[in-house]
């Protein structure tokens, strides 16, 4: 039977716990701690978007001297590729010139 009793006191014990909570949370000091707390953040919030803009920022300056600098290798890799297309062009023909001539003994 005291079992009974003691399930009883807990629910009760629980019941005016949650009513004085309510009214903790509910009370001026609480609201006011609130609104300070609100005020706080939003300050933050302020501050952390201006960090987060400048991070964007330079990441898209990044960004563009990326892209610029892929295409200055692109460039340089297009000159290379023509210059040994060049070379073996030339090679080429020196090697079919030599082999036109007469071979003189």
């Amino acid at each position: 039977m005291s079992f009974k009793y003691a399930h009883l006191g807990l629910v009760a014990g629980g019941a005016l716990l949650s009513t004085l909570g309510v009214r903790i949370v509910r009370s001026k000091e609480a609201k006011k701690l609130y609104t300070h707390c609100t005020a706080a953040v939003l300050r933050e919030k302020d501050h952390i978007m201006e960090f987060v803009t400048d991070v964007q920022d330079d990441c898209s300056d990044i960004l563009a001297d990326a892209k610029d600098l892929n295409e200055q290798y692109a460039d340089e890799s297009a000159q290379i590729i023509e210059d040994r297309a060049a070379k073996r062009k030339a090679k080429a023909a020196e090697k079919a010139a030599a082999e036109a001539q007469p071979a003189s003994h």
